[in-house]
């Protein structure tokens, strides 16, 4: 199928490189020529470039801190370099994610006297370390510090230490996003014991159907059922799809109310909006809160790719209706 023909791709193609070299990654599957050329300019030129920008060259952090301010500290600018594909053998960001896994973890987690490491946090850090293929004993630590604390309703929740007795979708579904970095970039560390761990979690989420509650059955939160981009540490119905796809796990039935849901967000020039901002500084809004989303759209149908391929090539299929 020549997805090239497609407005919707013609449309992605015409966003931002990191967009351009996503969309020829995971919707066209084009040459490793034409994806290793994207990749390379996501460091000179659109988004990659400013967030690089505003680096400080003498301390090697973003907003002046290593976890805070949100969300333009070097912690989620990194995060952000990552989601949107910078070449992670970059310079300032192997430096900056080293200056990161120094500055927050300690020993056992112990962020603080008498405050331990959120697991989420935790998480994402692993995350980025391994994006960057860090070797440094710190990160076995990390996963021996997450590993210890999975609940026996198969998540995590960052309150471990304050009593809470049940899992959080939030640092579940990071716990599972790092594991998955750590995994594809060729650690190999108790890998035997995170792959045990990993379908306990993901049953967690699908006896939820990714947001409803299991004793009531109400939903959990509205804001899960937003499309956001970035998404920073918060959980949504199509970050979790978008994660699912990514490890290519089989479909369950359980997924399908989320993803009708997510299907019934397109709009009719067949884009997905952004429908939330997560409240915070940033360096500079990647996409307008309410307007038409390459990124989501991207993300989209990367899910329905996998999960629904007959609408994922009747949508890709598609004339441009933004005239309607």
């Amino acid at each position: 199928m020549e997805l090239n023909n497609s407005s919707v791709v013609t449309w992605l193609l015409s966003g931002d490189v990191s967009v351009q070299y996503q969309t020829h990654r995971d919707l066209l599957c084009s040459s490793p020529e034409i994806i290793n050329g994207l990749r390379m300019r996501i460091a000179e030129e659109g988004w990659g470039k400013r967030f690089l920008e505003g680096r400080d060259e003498q301390t090697g952090l973003w907003g002046n801190g290593i976890y805070s301010p949100k969300w333009i500290s070097t912690h989620y600018t990194l995060l952000d370099l990552k989601n949107i594909g910078l070449d992670p053998a970059c310079p300032q960001y192997a430096e900056s994610s080293r200056i990161l896994l120094d500055g927050m973890w300690t020993s056992k987690g112990q962020a603080k006297k008498y405050r331990y490491q959120d697991l989420c946090v935790c998480a994402m850090i692993l995350g980025i370390c391994c994006y960057s293929k860090l070797q440094e004993k710190k990160l076995n630590e990390i996963v021996d510090y997450i590993l210890e604390k999975q609940y026996p309703d198969g998540g995590w929740n960052c309150n471990w230490d304050k009593g809470d007795m049940h899992s959080s979708l939030h640092t579940t579904l990071s716990v599972l996003e790092a594991f998955r970095d750590y995994e594809f970039n060729g650690y190999g560390y108790r890998l035997d014991k995170i792959s045990e761990c990993i379908p306990k979690a993901w049953e967690f989420i699908l006896k939820k159907n990714l947001f409803r509650s299991v004793h009531t059955g109400e939903i959990i939160d509205q804001k899960m059922l937003k499309l956001s981009y970035p998404c920073r540490w918060k959980y949504d119905i199509l970050r979790c799809m978008d994660y699912f796809a990514s490890v290519q796990k089989s479909y369950d039935s359980r997924m399908e109310e989320a993803l009708e849901l997510i299907i019934q967000k397109k709009r009719k020039n067949n884009f997905w909006p952004v429908q939330q901002k997560h409240f915070g500084q940033v360096h500079f809004d990647m996409e307008q809160t309410g307007g038409d989303s390459r990124f989501n759209t991207l993300r989209v149908l990367r899910v329905l790719k996998l999960y629904r391929p007959g609408l994922f090539g009747v949508l890709i299929s598609k004339g441009d209706k933004r005239g309607d």
